[in-house]
């Protein structure tokens, strides 16, 4: 990408400015008085090598190579088959349906795949598989299909399916309709009679007309235009806006600070220039999300937990135990059921669902799902200045104003303000009128006789007045300080001039513009008569200042371990002198070091290690900011990203978290994952501290669920080697329904956010799941064989089987229940483990969970007195026998939290070393961490892909960075194209008005 002219300075249309040489004193005061100016940009031509006309996507955005100036409007009207008294409904309703409407398209999801999804994944497919095995395997040994597993099977699936679904769907619409609150409205002339319609309802062709505070609703060219002026920082990220006159093209997105224009509609949705910004927004490599990675490396350990155990029982039951076809299907069968944690995308989506609404409720709108588990590991945020940081809104600072006559302060800022318009005001008159605290007083006190408005020729304003308590004539100008120095004849000195040109300078250094203001007398009452000379009476300084929470927001940020940079399109001493006031420092850098990498001899070693010490950068193109989201990912950071307008959208997408801010466009919303809708990023601390609530309640449920495959093809693959155990598949479905239902609570259950970034260190996950899993195994295997092996429980208890002291066979019906209310009980009661972080009962979980849990292991008790299903092989026992599972289960349960202290004092204190060491090395070597490393998931990882996402991204067709290759006849003004493009759609599709 070219680098812009070395020797242009800032104007309001937001020019960079790098300072590339040394000019001399005369050169130097010259330039100092002409900075801050309104200076007028002239247009520039395509500078492309004719003979190679191949564009990178990011050029679209260099001014150098592509300008964006107009044909001649009669043109317009010509390729658009219209005039300026407007379509007509008939034509406007072909025409939509030609075009489309005026939005980025969202692809809406359909309902019964979105249905289906839930059971499109590894996990489901065992489940899917089993039920299979149910039906058409188990048909053997003179015994029919195991229909009664078959439709547990299914059922599960399907409830397991409906919940997410319904979770999902409802947070789906709740966004939609948030989202729809958001479309703006239109004025458009039909009929030839002007109307107020959705913005969506455009057409090219159109005939529209906005003022002073609308939003500019389409590309267009005007065809009427006043005093117009037009803030585009969602598109160049510059604070000031750019004036627009007759025949100009307004931008979709932008917004109308001044004046009123009409114009006639030259490309609406896709075709506008944001639309294909957002079609710049590609797809990245890393199309499978961060928590579908980690789901299916969880999936996989699962998966290859049951899998060892599975083929451990084809060879034991059938080449050892010579076990019938369909005796060793059913053992089978109960790892299968048991120990795949079917629940686990279900649950999670639920988790996440729920979390997305109550994210709602802060003003944040998640319109991808996952993105709140990878916001709560967040390392680095970068934001945009103008509009997110900054209110992009400019401001005098009192502080910093300067005094050169016999007027304070006060007295300048009065005279600045009389000197400004009171309506349809410009940016500057404005910030100078607002600052005077009462807008009335800008008129108080004297009697208008004449006012010049700003213009790019003079640039400056000038009011002449009659103060009324003395009726004397005086005139007030201010404008660009190279203006108003040359118009001062009275009481300038070089003195004056040496001090105002430091004043300058130094507003320069610190990212302010300067405003001169200067003041005259008038001796007769002609208000047109010559004064005294206009004397310099003060500097002001113009601003565009953080919004009032944006500080505290990044002191909360950096509170909880979140750095946060700066990405600003705006200068390197705007960027500086923002940084200090928010506390964010200045260590910051031009866009260009991204190109040339760090200077020779600076403290960097290399272009990473200098993004990664960095407060922010400045100058930044679309594809710097990507560049730099990209650089900090690779370094192993998950990066959020926030901005508000297209030139963000590409940076929005890439990045882990993209958030739109209040008021982003519909390109920048598009491609973000979160959106804000009310001012501030205050909104975004408590989303952080609102993930990390919802990432402890899915970390604390998959090490439950990983844990619980464990205990479950451990220990029935144990009894079946050690007593031949065949436990019935049936409840083993029925031990799965009731975990499924007490586990969904999760979703709401009471937690403590962590107060650092969280990640998924799946080592520690799967080392706690083994502990507890065996541990487990152990308290039914021991209980199994003393009641095999012994008589203690008829001893003490008087507890029998069917009359008998012990079970005939280890497959007695009874004992079946007994195994059975075993397992249910403390398999459940581990979420109270697992969910803590110290002894269980030191932290109280949500009334939902225990509520639930109560209701579960009732369930079983009455499940265990009364049921007698003769085909799935278990039988009633008796209360005595109730009460001593009960009492087991209470005392093995009471050393779990001891098996968790162990575990951190030793497996997982040494992982956390090692991870530390691992960290530091990368620090000294730059080789980032990766932070998925399973050989195993990389198989899974695509199949979840389309896991609990309920909205798609905006359609982005072309991938950014890659090439587009553009003929010699399309390397036109980009709005001629639009234009050209519109109209040949047009033509290949006539109106019947047009044929006749």
């Amino acid at each position: 990408m070219s680098e812009p002219n070395v020797a242009k300075e800032p104007g309001p249309q937001g020019e960079e400015s790098p300072v590339a040489y040394s000019p001399s004193p005369d050169e130097k005061k010259k330039r100092e008085y002409k900075e801050f100016g309104h200076d007028e940009e002239k247009p520039t031509h395509a500078n492309v090598d004719m003979s190679l006309i191949e564009l990178k996507a990011e050029d679209l955005y260099d001014k150098e190579k592509v300008d964006l100036e107009t044909i001649v409007i009669e043109d317009v009207f010509k390729l658009l088959q219209c005039d300026e008294n407007g379509l007509d409904t008939e034509e406007a309703h072909r025409r939509i349906e030609l075009f489309g409407p005026n939005k980025l398209e969202q692809e809406e999801q359909n309902a019964f795949l979105q249905f289906l999804s839930f059971m499109w994944n590894p996990l489901s497919w065992v489940m899917e598989g089993a039920a299979l095995v149910a039906i058409v395997l188990s048909n053997g040994n003179n015994q029919p299909p195991d229909w009664e597993d078959f439709i547990g099977i299914v059922l599960l699936l399907f409830i397991n399916s409906a919940i997410g679904f319904y979770e999902e769907r409802n947070a789906g619409n709740a966004v939609k309709a948030l989202m729809d609150s958001l479309a703006p409205k239109a004025k458009v002339k039909r009929n030839g009679t002007w109307l107020e319609i959705e913005s969506s309802e455009l057409v090219p062709g159109d005939m529209i007309s906005f003022k002073i505070g609308d939003i500019v609703p389409a590309d267009c060219r005007l065809t009427e235009a006043i005093n117009v002026s037009i803030d585009q920082a969602a598109l160049t990220g510059e604070s000031l806006p750019q004036s627009k006159k007759l025949g100009d093209q307004c931008f979709s997105g932008s917004t109308c600070k001044q004046g009123e224009a009409e114009g006639v509609v030259i490309s609406t949705g896709a075709n506008t220039f944001f639309g294909r910004a957002a079609s710049l927004v590609g797809q990245d490599d890393d199309t499978t999300g961060h928590l579908q990675k980690i789901l299916a490396q969880i999936g996989s350990f699962c998966l290859v937990s049951i899998g060892i155990f599975v083929i451990a029982e084809i060879l034991v039951l059938y080449a050892g135990f010579r076990y019938s076809y369909r005796r060793g299907l059913n053992n089978i069968l109960v790892l299968l059921i048991g120990g795949i944690p079917i629940a686990m995308p279900t649950v999670l989506s639920v988790t996440l669902a729920v979390g997305a609404q109550q994210l709602a409720k802060h003003k944040a709108i998640v319109t991808r799902i996952t993105a709140i588990e990878e916001l709560a590991g967040v390392t680095i945020l970068c934001s945009d200045k103008t509009g997110t940081l900054t209110t992009n809104k400019l401001t005098i600072d009192k502080a910093t104003i300067r005094t050169y006559g016999p007027f304070s302060a006060d007295d300048v800022m009065l005279l600045a303000a009389y000197a400004s318009r009171t309506e349809n005001q410009d940016a500057i008159d404005s910030a100078v009128v607002q600052a005077l605290g009462e807008v009335a007083r800008a008129r108080a006190g004297i009697k208008l006789l004449d006012f010049k408005p700003f213009n790019p020729v003079d640039k400056r304003t000038e009011i002449t007045y009659r103060e009324e308590s003395s009726g004397k004539l005086k005139r007030v100008t201010k404008g660009m300080t190279g203006i108003i120095i040359e118009l001062c004849s009275r009481n300038k000195t070089e003195e004056l001039e040496n001090r105002l040109e430091a004043d300058v300078e130094e507003f320069a250094t610190r990212g302010l513009r300067a405003l001169a203001v200067a003041y005259e007398e008038l001796d007769g009452q002609d208000p047109e008569g010559e004064g005294n000379g206009f004397e310099l009476i003060g500097l002001l300084a113009i601003f565009d200042p953080p919004r009032e929470d944006t500080k505290q927001t990044i002191d909360d940020a950096l509170a909880l371990g979140v750095k946060v940079k700066m990405v600003t399109g705006d200068q390197l001493a705007i960027a500086k002198e923002t940084g200090r006031r928010l506390g964010l420092g200045d260590h910051m850098y031009p866009a260009k070091v991204l190109k040339d990498g760090p200077a020779p001899g600076s403290k960097h070693l290399s272009l990473d290690e200098m993004i990664l010490d960095a407060d922010g950068f400045a100058g930044v193109f679309p594809e710097h900011k990507y560049e730099i989201v990209k650089r900090l990912q690779g370094l192993g950071h998950l990066c959020a990203m926030t901005g508000d307008g297209a030139n963000d959208a590409p940076a929005l997408s890439r990045a882990n978290v993209g958030i739109a801010v209040e008021g982003a466009t519909d390109a920048a919303r598009g491609a973000a994952d979160i959106v804000l809708t009310e001012p501030g990023l205050s909104t975004i601390v408590h989303a952080i501290r609102g993930s990390r609530v919802i990432f402890q309640r899915m970390r604390n449920y998959s090490i439950y669920a990983c844990a619980v495959t464990i205990r479950i093809v451990v220990c029935f693959a144990i009894l079946a080697f050690a007593f031949k155990f065949d436990f019935p598949p049936f409840m083993v479905l029925i031990i799965a329904l009731l975990n499924d239902g007490t586990i969904m609570t999760l979703s709401v259950d009471r937690v403590l956010p962590s107060m650092t970034p969280d990640s998924w260190d799946l080592a520690e996950i799967f080392s706690y799941a083994v502990a507890y899993g065996i541990y487990l195994t152990a308290s039914t295997v021991a209980l199994v064989a003393i009641i095999m092996k012994t008589t203690f429980f008829y001893d003490k208890f008087g507890v029998t089987f069917n009359g008998n002291p012990s079970p005939i066979n280890a497959n007695d019906y009874q004992l079946h229940m007994i195994v059975y209310l075993q397992v249910a009980i403390i398999s459940q009661a581990l979420i109270f483990v697992t969910r803590s972080h110290g002894f269980f009962f030191m932290e109280r979980p949500s009334m939902a969970l225990l509520g639930a849990f109560c209701i579960a292991q009732l369930v079983s008790s009455i499940i265990a007195a009364y049921a007698n299903f003769g085909f799935t092989q278990i039988q009633a026992i008796s209360g005595g026998w109730i009460g001593i599972v009960w009492v087991w289960n209470i005392v093995w349960f009471a050393p779990l939290d001891w098996i968790k202290f162990a575990m951190k004092a030793t497996v997982i204190k040494r992982l956390r070393e090692r991870h530390e060491a691992a960290q530091a090395e990368q620090a000294i070597t730059g080789v980032p961490i990766t932070r998925t490393q399973s050989r195993a998931a990389s198989i899974h990882e695509s199949l979840y892909s389309n896991r609990v996402s309920f909205i798609r991204r905006a359609a982005r067709k072309v991938g950014f960075g890659s090439k587009i290759t553009m003929k010699p006849e399309e390397l036109q003004r980009f709005s001629s194209i639009q234009a050209q493009r519109t109209g040949a759609t047009l033509a290949r599709n006539p109106s019947r008005t047009a044929a006749a």
